[in-house]
């Protein structure tokens, strides 16, 4: 293996056909895209240069603002619920459930693996207020409190999402935390109970730090997915009410496709790229942590 690593014919030979498809699919169009950004226009009028003009709408943009304030809230709601919900159902499998829990495994992974669009159904059935009124307003009714329109104002329609992406793929993450808790060698564990660390000691000091790098693969991998969010919105708010679930994402669609502005939209998805990298260097920065210090 050494052999073959060291010989920088073979290392070009293994790794040129995948580097070739990847700049191909992910480098290329991101170019491509940031030379919209100097231009306006469409493939139907054209492409005329404007220099900076759409980095300088960005900036005034109020549409703007509160989009990417809608995507960091979000971003940060989701991804606390997801990676929690998760790391907290993996210890239930490892350490409760343990072989018992390939079933409730199974069950709890089944929404990741719905349509996004029959999902969004779903929760729009749960929720709803007319013309029938929905299980939730139901169960509200039946002790005693009024309906509420779920989608008729902005900080309803924000829990709502919260709750529909959270229960989406808590599944998913449980699955993945679990196989970082798995390999936690038992002879630890069991050292560390004979040491008297029992419960919320044994997670603290023990399996905690040992997960680390499980959990926060996880964050990167969550947050990345949430602050890129486009299907579940459209599914089921759609952006609304107004454009008060809009995030940076359905209004890049929406400038770049239903009003043709290719440019200002390619500048959009620029800083939403740049947002992403920040968090994710933020986020690698945090990592650098010792858990197990204090």
């Amino acid at each position: 293996m050494h052999r073959v690593l060291g010989d920088r014919r073979a290392v070009v030979i293994l790794l040129g056909p995948a580097l070739l498809v990847y700049s191909l699919i992910m480098l290329v169009p991101m170019v491509w895209s940031l030379g919209y950004s100097f231009t306006k226009g469409n493939t139907i009028d054209g492409f005329t240069g404007n220099g900076l003009a759409n980095f300088q709408r960005l900036v005034t943009d109020p549409a703007v603002r509160e989009a990417l304030w809608f995507t960091l809230k979000y971003a940060a709601a989701v991804t606390a619920g997801q990676v929690v919900a998760g790391y907290l159902l993996a210890l239930l499998y490892v350490f409760f459930l343990k072989k018992a829990s390939a079933l409730v495994r199974t069950l709890v992974f089944f929404p990741v693996v719905l349509p996004t669009v029959a999902v969004g159904l779903l929760f729009q059935k749960f929720f709803q207020i007319a013309p029938q009124t929905g299980p939730v307003n139901s169960l509200l009714n039946a002790v005693g409190l009024d309906s509420v329109d779920w989608f008729g104002s902005a900080g309803h329609a924000f829990w709502v999402l919260i709750i529909m992406d959270v229960w989406r793929s808590m599944g998913f993450y449980a699955v993945l935390l679990f196989a970082g808790l798995v390999d936690i060698p038992e002879e630890v564990l069991e050292s560390a109970r004979l040491d008297g660390a029992t419960g919320v000691r044994l997670v603290r000091h023990i399996v905690l730090p040992m997960s680390f790098p499980v959990l926060m693969s996880s964050l990167v991998f969550s947050i990345n997915g949430t602050l890129k969010v486009f299907d579940s919105i459209v599914a089921l708010t759609n952006g609304g009410p107004g454009n008060s679930t809009s995030p940076l994402t359905l209004y890049m669609f929406q400038t770049s496709f239903t009003y043709g502005d290719y440019g200002y939209g390619s500048t959009v998805a620029l800083l939403l790229t740049v947002v992403c990298l920040l968090v994710s260097l933020v986020v690698f920065r945090l990592s650098r942590r010792d858990l197990t210090e204090g």
